[in-house]
């Protein structure tokens, strides 16, 4: 053999060794590494301190002495009575006798059929529900074109005896 190729060869083989002693260098510088992070993990763990918990305070139950049974009366509901001092039969003016007639009636059935006329000729005012237009016969009542409802009965009560 020619001493080029002779010498290519060797040239060839060192070039193989030295790239097989740089992978196992690697290796190890690899295998170093990968041991360090394992380390770091191991160094990285604390412990976690328990949290105590407050135990509840258990609360003794009183002993509560046993009552006997009472039958209970039964008692019917009373109707209300009225009082009578409203139910009195008033004497009424001749014109509030027009409205609601000329008989003696309570005072509170003057304001009922007093409300069922206003009711009835549509005589409450439509946008202030409180203000009433008197017709002709409620203004020899209540004197006025247009009264509330609160002035109303202080007027009728004028026209009561």
């Amino acid at each position: 053999m020619p001493k080029k190729k002779v010498a290519k060869k060797k040239k060839v083989a060192k070039k193989k060794k030295v790239a097989k002693k740089k992978v196992a260098k690697k290796k190890v510088a690899k295998k170093k590494v990968a041991k360090k992070k394992v380390a770091k993990k191991k160094v990285a763990k604390k412990k976690v301190a328990k949290k105590k918990v407050a135990k509840k305070k258990k609360v003794a139950k009183k002993k509560v002495a046993k009552k006997k049974k009472v039958a209970k009366k039964k008692v019917a509901k009373k109707k209300r009575k009225p009082n009578p001092a409203f139910m009195k039969p008033v004497n009424i003016s001749d014109a509030l006798a027009q409205i609601v007639g000329s008989k003696p009636i309570p005072r509170t059935e003057v304001t009922k059929k007093l409300w069922a006329y206003i009711k009835k000729n549509k005589l409450q005012d439509s946008i202030n529900k409180r203000m009433i237009n008197a017709d002709h016969k409620l203004k020899g009542v209540l004197k006025k074109a247009k009264v509330s409802m609160f002035e109303m009965t202080k007027l009728v009560s004028k026209h009561l005896d």
